[in-house]
């Protein structure tokens, strides 16, 4: 079965993008390098296909309803306009996937919007349609209708929406028209997103470039968000990983009304034993590859889940998760790379802060 393309695919080979296979889209990994499409992002401004990721749309009487029965977060507690990320958990606490949810009853696109991992779409379609019951709601999967970009950097100008952090609103956009536009992002700058309709958006990313806006693809996404200490589904997060080992707790409102997981996650906020998410640098160059055992003490104490050579910082840096006695900020270990050891130690995340305005 072939990938999914965005309608960026085009672009991205007139763009000269290396193209990969991911989350069952053929997505762009990089333009140039990954490491000057990094530092891009951090010193101007980056501009990210990410149509891959489904946008659904919940209109009808329950609509909030159904979000507060699937979300960790509190959907009661979003003012119009407002965006917040959570969690989907199954009834044992383990993480089906991470989400921003918005709610947009001010707006005449819909009433509730979710984003969600484009791999994990199906699953949680699937997962809305076997839970929602007798809810008045209806689900709409506007992933193919809708397209969407995230323009991040130092120089976004995201400030001339006049939103604040994890804010959104319906504006126009230059050669576009009317746009969802939320000042959120997933690189630790400051930046947007816009969701607009497909066929706007070549047009749209065409103004950018122009504007000196760089493409950038896959490979400094990832980069960026491991700097910036952001979990990725399928690496640091997954369905055996509940919130509170992986440091999101935050994220999780047991204050709220009945939801799906609550039990079993009240349970494990207060279960010390369980491995928990770390950073870690390294001391020497190499690169701490996903999957490679942590050793302390002579045995493995947990592995790796990210890790990558720090364009900002260059240094060594990674995630993983360790058993509870290792998680103290100096803890030495070592990370076993192919059979070689490399020392270690545990650091505080995020490994990178942009610096204040």
């Amino acid at each position: 079965m072939s990938n999914l393309r965005t309608p960026l695919y085009d672009w991205h080979l007139a763009q000269q993008a290396r193209m990969v296979a991911f989350g069952g889209w053929d997505m762009p990994v990089q333009y140039t390098s990954i490491k000057t499409e990094h530092l891009a992002v951090r010193h101007g401004a980056g501009l990210f296909d990410i149509s891959h990721m489904a946008r659904l749309t919940f209109d009808g009487p329950d609509a909030r309803a159904l979000i507060q029965r699937v979300w960790t977060n509190d959907a009661a507690a979003l003012a119009p306009g407002q965006v917040r990320y959570g969690l989907i958990c199954n009834e044992q606490g383990g993480i089906l996937d991470d989400v921003l949810v918005y709610n947009l009853t001010h707006s005449p696109w819909a009433t509730w919007l979710m984003v969600v991992n484009a791999s994990n779409r199906a699953k949680i379609l699937d997962h809305l349609a076997a839970v929602r019951d007798t809810l008045s709601v209806t689900i709409t999967d506007r992933t193919h209708e809708w397209g969407m970009v995230a323009v991040q950097g130092p120089e976004s100008q995201a400030g001339r929406f006049g939103l604040k952090y994890y804010e959104a609103t319906t504006t126009d956009l230059p050669a576009v028209g009317q746009a969802i536009v939320s000042r959120t992002g997933y690189t630790g700058e400051d930046g947007y997103e816009a969701i607009m309709p497909a066929e706007k958006l070549v047009g749209f990313c065409d103004r950018l470039i122009e504007e000196g806006v760089r493409p950038c693809g896959l490979g400094a996404r990832d980069t960026l968000r491991l700097e910036a200490a952001m979990p990725l589904y399928g690496h640091e997060l997954n369905e055996t990983i509940d919130p509170f080992q992986a440091g999101l707790g935050w994220a999780v409102k047991l204050h709220k009304p009945e939801f799906i997981g609550r039990a079993a996650l009240e349970q494990l906020a207060h279960d010390a034993m369980r491995p928990r998410r770390v950073g870690l640098q390294l001391d020497g160059r190499r690169i701490a590859r996903e999957h490679s055992p942590l050793i302390a003490d002579g045995h493995v104490i947990g592995d790796v889940t990210s890790g990558t050579l720090s364009p900002s910082l260059d240094v060594s840096i990674a995630m993983g998760y360790v058993q509870p006695q290792y998680t103290p900020v100096g803890t030495r270990l070592l990370v076993d790379i192919r059979g070689q050891t490399e020392p270690a130690q545990v650091v505080p995340l995020p490994f990178y802060r942009r610096p204040k305005q």
